[in-house]
């Protein structure tokens, strides 16, 4: 039994991320075990999470998992902790395009029995909130509302006027925030600058959001709140526990026992990267060691496989090319036929040149910032075997960038995609899969038991 509450709201821009943030400090500096989780996809959100709570920020996404993995991976990112706070994504009833309530905060909500907090943007209305609040409480009866966090509150006399019209509705007010500027957290055009480039000020501003909900709200009614939610009947989540996925299809012949080396990318141009990624491939018999494209001339000691996930490529652009030195290891291990898993920024770092700068070379592509952000959900299947999926395997995706590749696609592509459109994408050659798709390997851990198979050999 975990105490958890889901942060809502009925609309993007609201709030939620400052009073999300904002709980877990609090709750965390109270002295409790705060669990973080974000609905939906989102990469940078959990940084910041993570940095209020000392904890690994966490995904819940009913359209890249399923709905059957949402309490299983709460559970499992949960254990051990006093109380869990959710983030939601965009207004409480969005969720995949097309899909009705599917992956959206309010179904969420519903799967883990959580109730909900609704953080109102209140700047310019008094006794609208009312209306506003009574609508998103009553349209759906099975979605529990146990309060209101009312933010933007301009004045004292504001805050009056907003708390008798909500009397009329039964809701609890349990917050009222007004504007801070110490709050305010830079954002670029795929939203907040990631935590890891921040550094000093991320910290500063998270204490500040921590200090502004300590002060503006009832924490102990938002902690009774939490304690409220019923047992979760659910097993947890174990990354490498064959219970959970199809598998990406048969593993390679030939692997050998043993615990290759994974490469995986980080500092400040690749922050983009589920928690569970790395538990699957340690689970799955690979020492995982990070490395720095910025910093590092060499991958780690004995490097059999390198895994490059999203990020900011393009911001970093001119450091990352004058890396010579790593450039060139890249290129090498990849021609030599090691097993390389690329995602966005990763495809991007492969790629010949990156807005006119030399990158590794390891596909013959070139790829530039572009005029319109590409955002959705994307079904996908296989187009060929590689190091991550065997032909014909269909899993579930995300897209997310601003930037082109072309040509879009090599003479093997790495997916076929089906939505929103039929199109191929993405590069497989040798033992390099590079795509813009950003997948979670919780939905079919087979893809990290092949990728470290592969590794093995």
């Amino acid at each position: 039994m975990v105490a958890r509450l889901v942060i809502a709201a009925p609309s993007s821009g609201s709030g939620k991320t400052t009073v999300a943030t904002g709980l877990m400090a609090a709750f965390a500096a109270s002295g409790l075990a705060v669990s973080p989780h974000k609905v939906g996809p989102d990469y940078i959100d959990p940084g910041y999470h993570s940095l209020a709570t000392g904890r690994p920020g966490r995904n819940l996404d009913a359209y890249l998992c399923g709905t059957e993995l949402m309490a299983p991976l709460f559970a499992h990112g949960a254990a051990g902790c006093d109380v869990a706070v959710v983030e939601g994504v965009m207004g409480m009833y969005d969720g995949a395009s097309g899909a009705g309530e599917l992956a959206s905060t309010a179904q969420l909500a519903k799967l883990l029995r959580a109730p909900v907090v609704l953080v109102v943007d209140a700047s310019s209305q008094s006794r609208s909130v009312a209306a506003l609040v009574h609508g998103f409480v009553s349209w759906d009866p099975e979605v529990r509302v146990g309060g209101v966090i009312l933010n933007k509150v301009a004045s004292d006399r504001h805050e009056e006027l907003l708390r008798q019209a909500l009397e009329e509705v039964g809701v609890p007010v349990l917050g009222v925030v007004r504007r801070r500027a110490a709050v305010a957290t830079p954002s670029r055009h795929l939203g907040l600058v990631p935590v890891a480039e921040r550094a000093a000020e991320a910290v500063a501003s998270v204490a500040a959001m921590g200090e502004l909900v300590r002060q503006g709200c009832d924490l102990e009614g938002l902690l009774a709140l939490a304690r409220s939610a019923p047992p979760l009947d659910s097993p947890a989540w174990s990354a490498g526990g064959e219970s959970w996925g199809p598998g990406a299809g048969a593993l390679p012949g030939g692997a050998e026992r043993g615990r290759p080396v994974v490469a995986v990318a980080g500092g400040p141009a690749f922050t983009f990267s589920y928690a569970e990624h790395v538990e699957l491939l340690t689970a799955y018999g690979a020492d995982v060691v990070a490395f720095d494209p910025l910093r590092d001339e060499r991958l780690p000691e004995g490097t059999s496989g390198v895994v490059i996930g999203g990020g900011f490529p393009e911001v970093y652009a001119p450091e990352l090319s004058a890396n010579e030195s790593l450039r060139k290891v890249v290129e090498a291990f990849a021609r030599d036929g090691g097993p390389v898993a690329a995602e966005c920024a990763g495809l991007l770092y492969l790629a010949r040149s990156l807005d006119g700068r030399p990158m590794c070379g390891v596909l013959e592509a070139d790829a530039r910032m572009g005029e319109r952000l590409t955002l959705g959900y994307r079904e996908a299947v296989a187009v060929a075997d590689s190091c991550l999926a065997a032909t014909g395997t269909r899993l579930r995706g995300h897209e997310f960038h601003r930037t082109v590749i072309e040509p879009g696609a090599g003479p093997t592509p790495a997916w076929g995609m089906h939505r929103p459109e039929r199109r191929v994408e993405g590069f497989v050659q040798r033992g390099v899969h590079a795509s813009y798709l950003h997948t979670h390997w919780a939905a079919d851990p087979g893809v990290a038991r092949r990728f470290v198979a592969q590794c093995a050999r």
